[in-house]
């Protein structure tokens, strides 16, 4: 019985990690269509029917290329950073409950923000070990950038913690069976999604990969498989917020076809910001996390623990 629920847990692994590099790479011909659409042009349209094969085209390009090293980096923190972070994004999928319970625990928010918090060592990583000023500069504005966005996440995901009094993501679904958090703190949930826009380094919160300035921030020193893996990562963060958000304020109701679209159309909203909102000054980027997000986010909390020693006072 042990060797057939090892058995189990490796094949749930694999169609784990399976999935989500194809969800990944469908959701960046998604991006490249949507970006194309916005600015009146077509998009990938050439490799397969309607560019649908464009995503392996690129793959297999990007595997097959040469790996170019920088002569004065240091090799082996160099090489390993991006499998590191990759790493670290398959990571964040475990937390998500799944109907087989292989990997349903308790304290699945919290492994959440602690993987959430790895990733930004692999950014500083990549910054440092290529010894370019480019990349270092990239890798210290999204250190930065991280840090001070995963304050005001924590923050925000602390109120709900109060709200429910359980750590676990499964709890938030039987909790929304009558009313979506979304609707019962509204302020809070649109205050998560740009706290998610800035903690993936998407538009206008890109300063990591400020093309202008920093040629292409914290990765710029990466070619071919390296590069690949970065770009995979990144991704594979985008996808995992778009569905962590789902499950924390709108229902995460797995077993309806209304949830995967509802994953879908977060991701398309963050692909679609952007290509219609211009880069943010950085000084206003923390600005609006310290001197906006947490205030609000820490008078939701104090509401949500004077309303629950209320009931539990008064009531209980």
């Amino acid at each position: 019985m042990y060797y057939l629920d090892l058995l189990l847990l490796g094949v749930s692994l694999f169609l784990l990690i399976f999935s989500v590099m194809i969800g990944v790479a469908f959701l960046t011909l998604l991006e490249r269509k949507v970006l194309g659409y916005v600015q009146m042009r077509k998009g990938p349209n050439k490799v397969g029917i309607l560019g649908i094969l464009q995503p392996l085209g690129d793959a297999i390009k990007l595997f097959t290329k040469e790996q170019i090293k920088p002569i004065m980096s240091n090799y082996l923190i160099y090489y390993f950073s991006p499998v590191f972070n990759l790493f670290i994004s398959l990571s964040l999928w475990l937390c998500i409950p799944y109907l087989t319970f292989m990997f349903q625990f308790s304290l699945s928010s919290m492994f959440f923000l602690c993987c959430s918090s790895l990733g930004v060592y692999s950014i500083m990583i990549s910054g440092w070990s290529s010894n370019s000023n480019y990349s270092l500069l990239g890798g210290l504005r999204s250190v930065a950038q991280t840090i001070s966005y995963e304050v005001s996440l924590t923050m925000i995901l602390l109120s709900y913690f109060v709200l429910i009094s359980s750590l676990s993501i499964y709890d938030f679904i039987l909790y929304q069976n009558y009313i979506w958090f979304f609707f019962l703190c509204f302020p809070l949930s649109l205050m998560f999604y740009v706290s998610v826009l800035a903690e993936t380094n998407r538009t206008p919160f890109d300063f990591a990969e400020g093309e202008s300035e920093l040629v292409s921030g914290f990765n710029v020193e990466y070619s071919a498989g390296g590069f690949s893996l970065i770009f995979i990562s990144k991704y594979a963060s985008i996808l995992f917020m778009s569905m962590f958000y789902s499950f924390i304020f709108l229902g995460g109701m797995v077993l309806t076809f209304t949830f995967y679209l509802i994953v879908l159309f977060i991701s398309f909203s963050i692909l679609w910001v952007r290509g219609t909102l211009p880069r943010f000054r950085y000084d206003l980027l923390m600005y609006l996390t310290w001197k906006s997000f947490l205030p609000v986010s820490l008078g939701c909390l104090m509401f949500f623990l004077g309303l629950k020693i209320f009931l539990y006072i008064f009531i209980m």
